[in-house]
């Protein structure tokens, strides 16, 4: 029987050979799993279960990958929860189309087991190193790391895990610019490939929710966070 205390990983997809092969890996590691193996299932699990990760296949029967995550992001208990994206679909539009609907990562097959467990590894870790640092004030914006939650004009809400993690690097380092790879090595780290493009649609969405007076585009360079 699994610890109490382990990390819980949803897995979704089709094909049941992945879900054995991911889900023994998983256990093996000491990971508390359930699988699913269409969009629909994975949704009501994901309420039952609340898994810290979620791995999810785009290419689905029932509903596919990205409505499923959209759906996901949409409950206030899964707000900071890791998706990982696990997929054949390379296209420059799927991966967008995936981080658009609130996507931490994005893998494409085949899977490799040893490398995936490792990054996830790493993933749960860097949770455990972020969850004792404190808050950052910044006017009437208000970062609570142990919390994820925003606090905007006495107004608090939560962002997903990424978007969350770019505001929140963003404003520990006021009114310094930052290039897109100097984020994406910062946010997503060195060993994930993800598109520069990916972190344009992060900054997009977190300025739709604290506004557009927090982070600035340095036009040719990047972005900062300003503080007046």
């Amino acid at each position: 029987m699994a610890n109490k205390q382990s990390p819980k990983v949803l897995v979704v997809d089709d094909d049941p050979d992945i879900l054995e092969l991911l889900k023994y890996n998983l256990k093996k590691e000491g990971y508390d799993v359930e699988t699913a193996e269409d969009g629909i299932k994975g949704v009501s699990l994901a309420k039952r279960f609340s898994p810290e990760l979620i791995l999810l296949d785009i290419m689905m029967p029932q509903q596919d990958g990205v409505e499923t995550c959209r759906q996901i992001r949409e409950i206030p208990e899964m707000s900071d929860t890791h998706i990982i994206f696990l997929t054949a679909r390379a296209e420059e539009y799927s991966e967008v189309a995936a981080f658009e609907a609130g996507a931490d990562d994005y893998i494409t097959k085949p899977i490799k087991p040893r490398a995936l467990m490792s990054r996830i590894s790493a993933l749960f870790r860097k949770d455990s190193k972020n969850k004792s640092k404190p808050q950052v004030v910044a006017g009437k914006l208000t970062i609570d790391r142990s919390s994820y939650t925003v606090t905007a004009d006495g107004n608090q809400f939560t962002l997903p895990k990424k978007e969350f993690e770019l505001l929140y690097f963003l404003a520990q380092n006021p009114n310094k610019v930052y290039s897109r790879d100097e984020l994406l090595q910062n946010i997503w780290g060195t060993d994930v490939y993800v598109l520069a493009r990916t972190v344009d649609v992060h900054i997009r969405k977190v300025r739709e929710k604290i506004g557009d007076g927090y982070i600035s585009t340095v036009k040719g360079v990047g972005y900062k966070f300003e503080v007046n």
